[in-house]
């Protein structure tokens, strides 16, 4: 046997030695690498250099429900996977890549649980109460720590990729619970301080609408939420912020306060525009009458709005031409009236105003004419017979003497 026949009769034998070896040791349970090599029917084929090609069956691609086999492989991948079952005689051999990716899932899942380590994943399903990704083991994501908002649906979010934190993990029953809010909670507080630490009082600054209360609006200002009171919403009287605001609104606000340490922007709307008194001189002249709204009464008068935060006192000596004990007997809360302006001092927020300088004085009182005028002169017969008639001189224009006149001299 010439050399090189003998040489190649030997490298056969190696082959075939080798392959055997290989069917030999090949055995269920044995963790194998391989290349996916096709996608068809809904599993994919894996040449792990056995003598026929393993089948990755969809159920064993990953621990999530998959629609297609596409969505977990794609061909030219090296992936690791278990022997599921080995038939030669048929040439069927199973492995399973969930497997693999389970077992090496629980150590990873552990360490990222204990650094809070921050990673990706991909929306593999949209379930009743939130949404289902793989992450080895099927991982879970509550509705509740999906958004820092409200999400009424997610249907649109199968396919999106999420930064989530490890929230919980149980190995023994199988269950890992995952958060992408806690990692958007702590990039907005870290946002938050950055910003806080850049605003200064009295800035002024463009902001949206987020969120309305019973007490106030909340305004994002680049990033961060501050709080605008009722009572910073406008000049006038704000009753609800939902009266003159909606969410999405843009407005300019000017910063009351900043409180880093508790986390607090404190901002106001009417502080950001001319204030009603900046304007006071130029609206109202000494002598116009105007109308307006009777917001208070107190002892000494009524405060009447005359324009949106500016009000004026009417005193209680210009209420009415008659005589008032107190403003609540002719005027109540609310009642729209006319006024003059008797004076304007916008330096100390001060307008005078008048209501019966509106009103035509009414007509003076007729004379009496039942009783006689001074100067007069009275018949005695008149007054004889009359007890009730009083002497004065002041009324009557005759004396004592002249009534009893005749009598007295009797005393002489």
């Amino acid at each position: 046997m010439s050399e090189e026949l003998k040489n190649g009769q030997e490298a056969v034998e190696a082959v075939s030695q080798d392959e055997m070896e290989q069917i030999v040791s090949l055995k269920k349970g044995d963790t194998v690498k391989g290349t996916i090599v096709k996608i068809e029917d809904n599993q994919a084929y894996v040449s792990i250099g056995y003598k026929y090609d393993g089948v990755i069956p969809i159920r064993e691609l990953s621990s999530v429900q998959l629609g297609n086999a596409s969505e977990a492989v794609e061909v030219g991948q090296e992936v690791e996977t278990k022997v599921v079952s080995i038939d030669d005689e048929k040439e069927r051999l199973v492995l399973s890549k969930r497997a693999i990716d389970g077992e090496n899932a629980w150590d990873e899942l552990q360490q990222r649980f204990d650094s809070k380590e921050i990673f990706e994943v991909v929306v593999a399903d949209v379930v009743k109460g939130g949404i289902v990704v793989d992450v080895g083991v099927r991982g879970f994501i509550p509705a509740s720590m999906v958004e820092r908002h409200f999400v009424e649906d997610f249907s649109d979010y199968k396919g999106r990729t999420l930064r989530v934190r490890v929230k919980e993990i149980d190995r023994e029953n199988n269950k890992v619970i995952l958060s992408a809010k806690d990692v958007l909670d702590g990039e907005f507080e870290s946002n938050k301080l950055k910003i806080m630490g850049e605003l200064k009082e009295g800035q002024v600054l463009e902001g949206t609408v987020q969120r309305l209360t019973q007490f106030g609006a909340f305004v994002d200002v680049g990033g961060v939420d501050g709080l605008v009171h009722v009572s910073e919403i406008a000049w006038s009287h704000v009753e609800k912020p939902a009266d003159v605001l909606s969410e999405g609104d843009k407005v300019t606000v000017k910063v009351l306060k900043v409180d880093p340490e508790k986390g607090k922007i404190s901002l106001s709307i009417k502080a950001a525009a001319p204030g009603p008194w900046e304007t006071a001189t130029e609206q109202f002249k000494i002598g116009d009458i105007v109308s307006g709204e009777v917001r208070r009464l107190v002892a000494f008068g009524a405060f009447v709005e005359i324009a949106p935060g500016v009000e004026g006192l009417v005193h209680i000596s210009q209420i009415s031409h008659k005589h008032i004990g107190t403003p609540h007997e002719v005027l109540k809360e609310g009642q729209t009236v006319q006024v003059k302006v008797l004076d304007v001092n916008p330096s100390e927020k001060r307008v005078s105003l008048s209501i019966k300088e509106t009103e035509e004085a009414p007509a003076a009182a007729a004379p009496r004419t039942d009783r006689p005028s001074r100067g007069s002169s009275v018949k005695k017969e008149d007054l004889g017979n009359n007890p009730n008639v009083s002497l004065s001189n002041e009324g009557l224009s005759f004396t004592l003497a002249e009534r009893f006149g005749d009598k007295l001299s009797k005393w002489k």
